[in-house]
């Protein structure tokens, strides 16, 4: 279910990323760290915001991740052109341990969006989401005019957005990352959901008391931590910190177990249009849409 459902526990590489190009300042200037509860979740909205309304962007992609003793390390490439319905986006990652190989495709092509998962020596598959079905579920769910509907599709924009409906920002702190300006923003599980998705762990979730980080299942992330450039409000990287290893564990203190991280990226240059190009073979081809559907939700304010 999360960004990092099956392989997709998207991690990081750890170097400096760039950017070039994107607007010249951004509203959250430097303040006071942690000033003001609730400033991590209007870094996050803008950056979303941000991506949608982008005429282009292209970035390599690095990843790292800990899957009990197995170290994954990838690597990958994003990029996206166009806005409003007209938009366009590929993500392709490759992650790789000693033993198995996990490939991650995503293309939306204005007409589909193909997801193409071929996971260690499990079978390849590759599902299809009717776009203009999309589009017309939006509006019956009174959604109004969006910069694009990525954040309801995939990629990057719903990758973010999905974290954003799972996990509460509140405050951002002013950091250095690889000599980049950013804001470092945390973001813990909104209970009533997490709630529901344990429900055997519901009352003491909801509880005063709560739980802690080893209480959650092997493999679930306990918080997320975003690095959110401050002049661009681009997200160059996203790390999951869980309590790693079988339970029960007696370590309760999380750690980073996956990073994802964008870099050389390059905002509003052009890109080959040839990127959002994808026929699949017929054979094996799951059309996922109603599921996507049942799926969507109005964005929380």
């Amino acid at each position: 279910m999360f960004a990092a459902s099956g392989v997709a526990i998207l991690a990081n590489g750890g170097g400096a990323a760039s950017a070039q190009g994107g607007p010249a300042g951004s509203v959250y200037q430097r303040g006071t760290e942690g000033e003001e509860a609730g400033q991590g979740d209007r870094i996050v909205t803008a950056a979303i915001a941000g991506l949608a309304k982008a005429e282009s962007i292209s970035a390599r992609v690095r990843q790292l991740a800990r899957v009990g003793d197995t170290v994954l390390k990838g690597s990958g490439r994003y990029v996206q052109q166009g806005t409003g319905r007209e938009q366009r986006f590929r993500l392709e990652t490759r992650l790789s341990s000693d033993t198995e190989t996990f490939d991650l495709l995503e293309v939306c092509d204005g007409l589909f969006f193909w997801n193409y998962r071929q996971l260690g020596m499990q079978p390849a598959t590759v599902q299809r989401v009717d776009v203009q079905r999309v589009h017309e579920h939006l509006e019956k769910l009174k959604v109004g005019p969006q910069p694009s509907d990525g954040p309801f599709i995939g990629g990057i924009q719903r990758m973010l957005t999905l974290l954003r409906q799972w996990f509460r920002f509140t405050t951002a702190t002013a950091e250095e990352l690889d000599g980049m300006q950013v804001w470092t923003i945390e973001g813990a599980w909104h209970k009533p959901l997490l709630a529901a998705l344990l429900p055997a762990q519901a009352e003491a979730i909801t509880s005063p008391a709560g739980i802690t980080a080893a209480d959650l299942p092997e493999g679930m992330p306990w918080s997320v931590r975003l690095a959110i450039g401050r002049r661009e409000l681009f997200p160059f990287r996203i790390e999951w910190l869980a309590v790693p290893g079988p339970r029960p564990v007696t370590a309760t203190t999380p750690e980073v177990v996956a990073v994802f991280e964008l870099y050389d990226v390059q905002i509003g240059e052009p890109v080959d249009a040839t990127a959002f190009v994808y026929k699949p073979a017929i054979e094996g081809l799951i059309d996922v849409t109603d599921q996507h559907l049942k799926e969507l939700r109005r964005p929380r304010p």
